[in-house]
């Protein structure tokens, strides 16, 4: 059974890339004959029992098969050779189907009378005020022909249904009300309203069947956003909001709120002015995301500041899904981290409360950067797996993408270069042919942010360059103003400072003007790297400050890694002993094992000794503390340029240094040391 399962997925199925089908009856019909066979041997009284149990549930499950049992006075006992046949068994809620494929060959094999008859049954046992939208689907599932009456019971029992947060029953009463409907005019918009419920309740591909049925630009265009193009997807987005407007213009700021997300996905800010324009033409009051991310496109600051602050305070606030989400990209982008964690928590909530499926993991998307921020970094990657896990299963390739490159980026974090490259490389090759220019900018990042932390800043301040020239589809410019205090750091130690200076100058204008601590402690330590002498002290000495009122942690340990290497070479080396064990510290908790081996080696070069306080014996004992440190990274086979980076010198100064070792030591190669060092227990940690 396995294999032939197996022989039904397409290529992306078996990798896991896109969901299994959402259906039994979707992977072969072939697969299905020898259950049908199995139910034709059994005795027609165990098959009515049966029949009667899959009935009862599915599309709708109702609970209703032991009070229907009851009320006709029915003998379970006739169960008893489908339990001897293995194909189901009673429990205390009934009838357990062995597997879906059973249930589905017990419905089918039925007469159609038989299954008429067992709808009217399961209908009249439904007598509860609660049970409505179960009762209206019987009713219409014994129907032979096309009813105005059922048609409006099935739209009321649909209503009911979402109401109660319950999507997935609704949108099987709305496809039968379609089919049952007696006007033929009416029948796309019930599709229509099937196709939504079907897309909130997680089953994309059923939504996107049937949409084809319907004229809904509105779900096309969230489709497009979620798994499609997302220049399209703004487009559509648009238009729909356009002609929404007029009519329901509540639903109309719905709409301009999905496209300020199409915008925001192809990095493409500017078409957010468009949205603000439909919304203006309208008399209509859009999120404030809109109208801020419009007006700082145009470089004004302070009025972007004010519209995000109230949209942070309107959003964030409600039970909206959607907009819970645009209250936490409020939150951080005006570097508000632990009012972007609440939003982003709330919201993911409220889409389960009101079993909106898809909305889940599009608020994880951006739980994520604000976990991680707020200094919980295993929270982040916990929330981005689990996020990245629901968008497969709900069809929502592009949240996937974009999760991807939020992996790769903690996979800098944590060291596992291989797993970076892997995420960052599948999330760029999904991005690019889809006008993700989020995703694709932050994959950039993160392989920018692993070539910086693994002694690679050349490489790291080109990519982070380059990411500053992309376009709109290719890069982003959230993602590049993140980046800059990183893309400064690589900056200065490869002495090419011109464009950082300049993408320096606009985040500092900007952390000015929101007066968000993190971002101008992180403004203050770029001041700091650019310095010299006594203003870099100043300089760190503000950011760190800045820091305690932050909760960005690690960026707190990166300043103190830099202040603590700045003081060891001004030989000011108890304060920098401090500031780079505080950092150790942090790098040690937040899992950043290349981190920490910067903090490490800088302690080595101030002569840290080891916990047991071991000495080197010999002749090693002539080398300096940083001669030591230098010569066992070259022994460790790192180049005179990556020990540099390493510890903030120039690669000349590494030479220089490297030639001191080889004097004092009496040899002439690296062969030569890594041999003599191998004889030799490390006395530094």
């Amino acid at each position: 059974m396995a294999a032939a399962l197996a022989a039904t997925l397409n290529a992306r199925q078996l990798s896991g890339a896109e969901p299994l089908p959402s259906e039994p009856a979707d992977w072969d019909p072939g697969l299905l004959r020898e259950h049908r066979q199995r139910v034709r041997g059994l005795p027609d009284d165990t098959r009515y029992l049966l029949m009667l149990a899959a009935a009862d549930q599915h599309p709708v499950p109702t609970h209703a098969f032991l009070r229907a049992v009851t009320a006709a006075g029915l003998d379970t006992g006739v169960l008893e050779p489908a339990e001897a046949a293995g194909i189901a068994h009673t429990a205390t809620t009934g009838v357990v189907f062995r597997d879906p494929w059973t249930r589905i060959a017990a419905y089918e094999t039925a007469p159609a009378e038989n299954r008429r008859e067992a709808h009217q049954l399961l209908a009249r046992v439904l007598g509860g005020d609660w049970e409505t939208p179960q009762r209206a689907w019987h009713r219409a599932a014994a129907a032979l022909g096309p009813s105005r009456r059922l048609t409006a019971a099935l739209t009321a029992g649909a209503a009911e249904a979402r109401r109660g947060g319950r999507p997935a029953i609704a949108r099987p009463l709305l496809q039968r009300a379609a089919e049952l409907c007696p006007d033929p005019g009416a029948r796309p918009g019930l599709l229509a309203q099937a196709a939504a419920d079907a897309w909130r309740s997680g089953q994309s591909d059923r939504a996107r069947h049937l949409i084809t049925g319907a004229r809904d630009g509105l779900l096309r265009g969230i489709l497009a956003l979620r798994g499609g193009d997302a220049t399209d997807a703004f487009a559509e987005l648009l238009r729909a909001a356009d002609a929404l407007a007029p009519a329901h213009p509540d639903r109309a700021v719905h709409v301009l709120a999905r496209a300020a997300e199409a915008a925001i996905y192809t990095g493409d800010l500017r078409r957010v002015r468009q949205a603000a324009a439909v919304a203006a033409r309208h008399g209509l009051e859009p999120p404030g995301t809109i109208s801020g991310l419009a007006v700082a496109v145009e470089g004004r600051y302070d009025d972007a500041r004010d519209a995000l602050r109230t949209a942070l305070g309107r959003c964030a606030t409600g039970e909206d899904p959607t907009l819970l989400i645009h209250g936490g990209l409020a939150a951080l982008l005006l570097g508000d981290d632990d009012q972007a964690a609440s939003a982003t928590v709330r919201a993911v909530a409220a889409a389960r409360a009101q079993g909106n499926a898809v909305a889940v993991p599009q608020a994880l998307e951006f739980r994520m950067y604000a976990e991680f921020w707020t200094g919980r970094p295993h929270a982040a990657e916990a929330a981005a797996l689990d996020a990245l896990q629901q968008s497969h299963e709900t069809g929502q390739d592009n949240g996937a993408c974009h999760l991807q490159a939020g992996l790769a980026m903690f996979a800098a974090i944590t060291g596992d270069e291989a797993t970076c490259r892997a995420r960052a490389e599948a999330a760029r090759a999904h991005a690019l042919p889809r006008s993700l220019g989020l995703a694709a900018a932050l994959s950039v990042w993160a392989l920018a942010f692993l070539d910086l932390t693994t002694g690679r800043p050349e490489a790291a301040a080109a990519r982070l360059r380059a990411l500053a020239g992309f376009g709109p589809g290719h890069g982003h410019r959230a993602i590049r103003h993140l980046a800059t205090p990183h893309y400064v750091e690589a900056a200065v130690r490869t002495g090419d400072t011109r464009v950082a200076l300049a993408a320096l100058a606009d985040y500092e204008h900007w952390a000015t003007v929101v007066r968000s601590p993190s971002d101008l402690a992180l403004a203050a330590r770029c001041r700091a790297l650019l310095a010299t002498g006594p203003d870099a002290d100043e300089h760190y000495r503000t950011a760190l400050g800045l820091h305690a009122t932050s909760p960005r942690d690690f960026e707190r340990a990166r300043t103190e890694l830099l202040y603590g290497s700045a003081l060891r070479r001004l030989r000011r080396r108890a304060e920098a002993r401090d500031r780079l064990h505080s950092a150790l510290e942090a790098f040690t908790y937040f899992g950043a094992p290349h981190c920490a081996a910067q903090a490490r080696a800088e302690l080595r070069a101030l002569g840290e000794p080891a916990p047991h306080g071991r000495t080197p014996p010999g002749i090693i004992r002539t080398l300096t503390a940083q001669q030591l440190a230098i010569a066992r990274m070259a022994a460790d086979g790192a180049t005179n340029r990556e020990i540099a980076a390493s510890l903030v010198l120039s690669p000349r100064t590494i030479d220089h240094h490297l030639r001191g070792v080889f004097a004092r030591l009496g040899i002439r190669s690296r062969i030569e040391l890594v041999r003599l060092l191998a004889t030799v227990t490390d006395p530094f940690v």
